[in-house]
């Protein structure tokens, strides 16, 4: 629960702000959240354990709408320091830094090192094809798996992103 989402969520239940995480949810979610953010806050202040409850109720709420806004199912808030890989972390460097260089160069690493392995699979299995009916099948199976992967890499670089940075209109 450490995510940037969440983290806004927090501040904004700390400064009792709903303004705080606002930008985090789609425009038609902000009623909802706007509701349960004034539902929350009297709770927050009977108890310990109500505050507790409380602050649950809205964090999932709060994601749940972040999510539906990107057109995703809500399934729970991760819990904090999930390990999330390199890719994340190079991002939020690049966001903080004003730089994709690492970003890029990392990704480009990891797409050369994929392509090459893939690559000489398919190589390997040419030159072994005209052993058996069995090789042949593999090596057709490989150089297609090989053309498929590099069509959806194309794919996943040239889709619109969840957060398209080039829809202001639907970027939260």
């Amino acid at each position: 629960m450490d995510g940037p989402v969440v983290t806004a969520a927090r501040k904004a239940l700390e400064a009792e702000d709903v303004e705080l995480v606002l930008p985090y949810v789609h425009a038609g979610g902000e009623p909802e959240l706007r509701s349960m953010f004034t539902t929350v806050l009297p709770v927050r202040r009977q108890s310990p354990a109500a505050r507790a409850v409380a602050d649950q109720l809205f964090l999932e709420t709060v994601v749940r709408v972040h999510r539906a806004g990107d057109g995703a199912p809500y399934t729970g808030i991760k819990p904090a320091g999930l390990t999330v890989g390199r890719v994340i972390p190079l991002a939020e460097h690049s966001i903080e830094s004003g730089s994709s260089e690492a970003l890029v160069r990392f990704l480009s690493e990891v797409l050369r090192d994929e392509f090459t392995s893939r690559l000489e699979h398919v190589k390997l299995l040419d030159a072994m094809k005209h052993l058996s009916l069995d090789f042949a099948r593999k090596h057709v199976e490989a150089m297609l798996g090989f053309e498929a992967y590099a069509h959806l890499v194309y794919q996943a670089l040239s889709a619109r992103a969840i957060h398209n940075p080039g829809d202001l209109a639907h970027h939260q």
